[in-house]
């Protein structure tokens, strides 16, 4: 599901305000939507029921349940959160309930899910202390181990490892990361590797969409001073989101 979902947000976005188009080019969209969110059970179906969905895990593998040495896997929870909200406001532009409260319930899944597997608490007994006690997020977690390093990056990378369940940062972000006192430490567990050599604006940009939750003020300033955006993201976004802070 890498990836895909800024395409397909962009398009219910269009579909939502040039009803024409969105008319015009329903097929191409549900074509879209099907890809992984078919749950046709006729036989000559074009796509799988639920690609990448695991409905006894209830949430998303990357992969869908293609297995790896470890099993399936999933690195960014948040891009499989985003591309359920996708579809549920497809279904909303176009009128269509059952494609609204299907991806809605896929999308509250894969939250609870996320919260409880990647977002890591100290004192809740889903993790071993000695785990909790070093990190507050997990990298790639698969079905039969977890990783703190991430396909792309190193363990130290906090940062990445921060922003890639974050990104995109869009109205469902605030949902998925709603334990304010969780997001502090999430942030203050983060900030020491900001200062790390070669780490680029466009993740620092994640860390401080984090700290606005709960001050507004700092992270504007720094959000501000930024030099680059990771795809996706730009300073409108990060400024609408500083913005729409309580």
């Amino acid at each position: 599901m890498e990836r895909k979902k800024t395409k397909r947000k962009s398009l219910e976005v269009v579909a939502k305000l040039d009803q024409a188009w969105g008319l015009k080019f329903k097929d191409q969209a549900y074509s879209l939507a099907g890809d992984f969110m078919n749950l046709n059970r006729q036989a000559n179906s074009d796509y799988p029921r639920l690609r990448n969905f695991d409905l006894y895990n209830l949430h998303s593998w990357a992969g869908g349940l293609t297995e790896f040495g470890d099993g399936c896997n999933q690195e960014s929870t948040s891009e499989a959160v985003n591309a359920y909200y996708s579809a549920a406001l497809m279904g909303l532009a176009y009128g269509d309930t059952n494609l609204t409260a299907t991806g809605s319930l896929l999308a509250a899944l894969e939250i609870q899910a996320a919260q409880k597997w990647w977002h890591v608490h100290q004192g809740d007994n889903m993790y071993e202390d000695v785990f909790t006690s070093a990190n507050k997020i997990t990298g790639v977690v698969w079905s039969n181990k977890r990783d703190t390093a991430l396909w792309f990056a190193p363990p130290e990378s906090r940062e990445i490892r921060l922003g890639i369940q974050v990104l995109p940062i869009s109205p469902i972000t605030e949902v998925l990361f709603s334990n304010v006192s969780y997001v502090r430490e999430l942030v203050n567990w983060t900030a020491p590797a900001l200062h790390r050599e070669g780490v680029t604006d466009a993740w620092k940009g994640f860390a401080y969409s984090l700290e606005g939750i709960y001050n507004k003020g700092d992270a504007l300033q720094k959000i501000r001073k930024l030099g680059g955006f990771d795809d996706g993201n730009s300073l409108t976004n990060l400024l609408w989101w500083i913005h729409s802070r309580g």
